[in-house]
């Protein structure tokens, strides 16, 4: 059966204390066990603090983006041995923002998916349509694309080890929620992908989750359809209250 990941995207948010003073109350409210796993992913600046506050505890720590070289003359980019060095487990990929306001390309995500797997982190694959896509029906088209591209060259092995978040991008820090069939409709595409291009084994154990405003008072419906697998949360992981309703929310 599958464990819920429940992951907390800080985005460019936060001074160090409140990054600190943030994570500190998570990892209490979490306690030692719980119904979900748990990450969260603070700005690259507030790594080692939030690492420091979280040792001990069994919240991950994540980042929000990495560089696909391992090295080298690459001004302002962080390296997945250095995120590993600093204690982080996931490392998020291709999220809207980096796609849409920073120009990534589906390549670039892909090389991005390949260095985490390489250095023996946990990605989370971030899939969606825009607005426009989905009141054109394109929205499997898209969410197709993004999948199918971001694992090219990934091996059945490895595929199991990627976790993938829907976060459909008109629904992100709008308000507005993807309704629980519409989101279960593309969770259950996305699985049904994953066995077409590696196995049902594969499809089966994978984690999809969604991201698009997740509050607490919607998160339980939406883990109650049969392929979401948890969040990735983006304003409601800024306060440890709404947070840690959510990851309660998997009971």
């Amino acid at each position: 059966m599958r464990r819920p990941l429940i992951v907390g995207n800080w985005k460019m948010n936060l001074n160090r204390r409140q990054a600190v003073e943030l994570a500190e109350a998570v990892a209490r409210g979490v306690g030692a066990n719980g119904p979900a796993d748990v990450a969260v992913c603070p700005p690259s600046v507030y790594l080692n603090a939030v690492g420091a506050a979280l040792r001990g505890s069994r919240v991950g720590l994540g980042a929000q983006n990495v560089y696909h070289q391992p090295d080298g003359a690459f001004t302002g980019e962080l390296s997945t041995a250095m995120l590993k060095d600093v204690g982080c487990r996931f490392v998020i990929v291709g999220h809207s923002e980096r796609r849409h306001i920073l120009g990534e390309t589906n390549a670039d995500v892909n090389q991005k998916l390949l260095a985490v797997l390489a250095t023996g982190l946990t990605p989370i694959l971030c899939v969606g349509e825009k607005l426009e896509e989905r009141q054109s029906g394109r929205t499997q088209d898209v969410v197709r694309e993004h999948l199918e591209t971001g694992l090219e060259g990934v091996s059945t092995q490895d595929a199991a080890r990627v976790v993938i978040a829907y976060e459909p991008v008109w629904a992100i820090g709008t308000g507005v929620v993807a309704s629980p069939d519409q989101a279960e409709e593309v969770h259950a595409d996305l699985r049904m992908l994953l066995a077409s291009r590696y196995n049902d084994q594969t499809a089966a154990g994978a984690i999809i989750q969604y991201g698009g405003s997740v509050k607490p008072d919607n998160a339980a419906q939406l883990l109650g359809q049969k392929n979401i697998d948890g969040f990735l949360v983006g304003g409601a992981s800024l306060k440890a209250d709404s947070f840690l309703a959510i990851v309660g929310a998997a009971k």
